[in-house]
């Protein structure tokens, strides 16, 4: 239960804060973000404010993010559909009822001829049913429509839809959600280093000595200050581990400084080179912002350096995780409790930001490359080449990820 809570809460935090980057930056944009949607399914909880429909739903696999204009955004109402319309004082449409889950109090009953959302704004239809009155409503721009499903969200008039926007602001809303990622990433790893602290290799002082080992049985104490050791100075914890690894299975001296004393110590490493001491660990700001950034540029090029050898060095789908794959590896983070999560979080994270610059359609690198190829042609593609696209990549990640996922149940199971 433990790994399954885990794995829902980290799998949301990560698709949160990724579409997250995608809302805000389409908000300043002038790009109208219809619903913003945590989880999936159907519909818990929803609220409208500031012209975006906040909806929690059933299943906590994630969440998206519906722009007008960019995904499953027209409110396609045939002709002979029964409407349900609110009136406000110019006589204006405030709201439609287009939902047999929600009944309208005050609304007006009108049986559609024509409805155009996005350019004219009207409703033109019989009231109550009586064919021999057609009339003609102008509708807001900021009405809103309760659709089937009974979520209450914006319409979406061409001037707010995202493919309207300046190419640069749709690069930048693509580009939005990777970035995030990469800053939960580096926020991650600098809260592991504040609460569990971070290695410290540029100093002489040592950390723990660990029981059992030839440090501990010759009487060296943690956190103390190596200052030599056969006679050699000794500046950093680096410098310390290469002098004993060298000396594997010989004594040497240690000239260590404990409580304000110096005195020496005489230690013999193991036949592995080792003698049972760890780096100083600190918990400072000083150390844990830069490991917040270190440790995700160094999980970045290890990650990239992956993906490399999967187009240099062969194709394996072992280098690559699917869900059952993610929730293996977070029950086996989930046994070093949060600071193993923490981690992982820190991890997943960074591996899906870049997993989504990758330039494959349907992916936010792909659409970035859609982008730049528009900034290049000085005009987009058409919008049915641009589909095609879209459904051949949407097609090929579908039958990757069933792969992966069938490889991750072979191997796990």
């Amino acid at each position: 239960m433990t790994t399954i809570i885990a794995f829902i809460v980290i799998f949301c935090i990560l698709v949160v804060v990724h579409e997250f980057g995608h809302f805000y930056f389409a908000k300043r944009s002038g790009i109208l973000v219809r619903e913003f949607s945590i989880g999936m399914g159907p519909k818990l909880w929803a609220s409208h404010k500031n012209n975006t429909t906040y909806t929690l739903r059933l299943l906590p696999l994630g969440g998206y993010v519906r722009m007008a204009g960019w995904q499953d955004e027209e409110d396609e109402i045939k002709p002979g559909t029964m409407l349900s319309l609110i009136l406000n004082d110019q006589g204006k449409v405030v709201r439609i009822n287009a939902s047999d889950k929600t009944t309208l109090a005050g609304g007006m009953p009108v049986q559609v001829s024509r409805v155009d959302l996005v350019k004219d704004l009207v409703i033109e239809g019989y009231p109550n049913g009586d064919e021999t009155a057609l009339q003609t409503w102008q509708v807001d721009h900021d009405a809103t429509i309760i659709e089937e499903d009974g979520t209450e969200v914006q319409i979406a008039p061409e001037d707010v839809q995202f493919q309207n926007a300046p190419v640069w602001r749709r690069l930048l809303v693509n580009f939005a959600g990777p970035m995030n990622n990469f800053l939960l990433a580096i926020l991650a790893f600098i809260i592991y280093g504040l609460f569990f602290g971070v290695q410290v290799l540029n100093t002489n002082q040592i950390g723990t000595v660990v029981p059992g080992y030839p440090a501990a049985e010759a009487g060296l104490k943690s956190n103390a200050t190596v200052q030599t050791i056969d006679g050699q100075k000794m500046s950093s914890f680096t410098d310390l581990s290469k002098i004993v690894s060298k000396n594997a299975g010989k004594s040497v001296t240690f000239t260590v400084k404990e409580n304000g004393k110096s005195k020496n110590i005489v230690i013999k490493p193991n036949k592995e080179g080792k003698i049972g001491v760890e780096a100083h660990v600190d918990k400072s700001p000083a150390n844990a912002i830069p490991f917040g950034f270190s440790q995700t540029w160094n999980l970045a090029v290890r990650t990239w350096d992956v993906l490399k050898s999967m187009v240099t060095g062969g194709f394996s789908l072992n280098k690559l995780a699917g869900p059952v794959g993610i929730y293996t590896m977070t029950s086996q983070s989930a046994k070093g409790g949060i600071q193993g999560l923490l981690f992982f979080m820190g991890y997943l994270s960074l591996g899906l930001g870049i997993t989504n610059l990758m330039p494959i359609p349907v992916l936010d690198g792909g659409k970035i490359l859609l982008n730049l190829i528009e900034i290049i042609r000085r005009k987009p593609l058409k919008p049915e080449t641009e589909g095609v696209v879209t459904m051949i990549g949407l097609g090929l990640m579908v039958l990757l990820m069933l792969a992966v996922t069938i490889n991750d149940i072979m191997r796990y199971f």
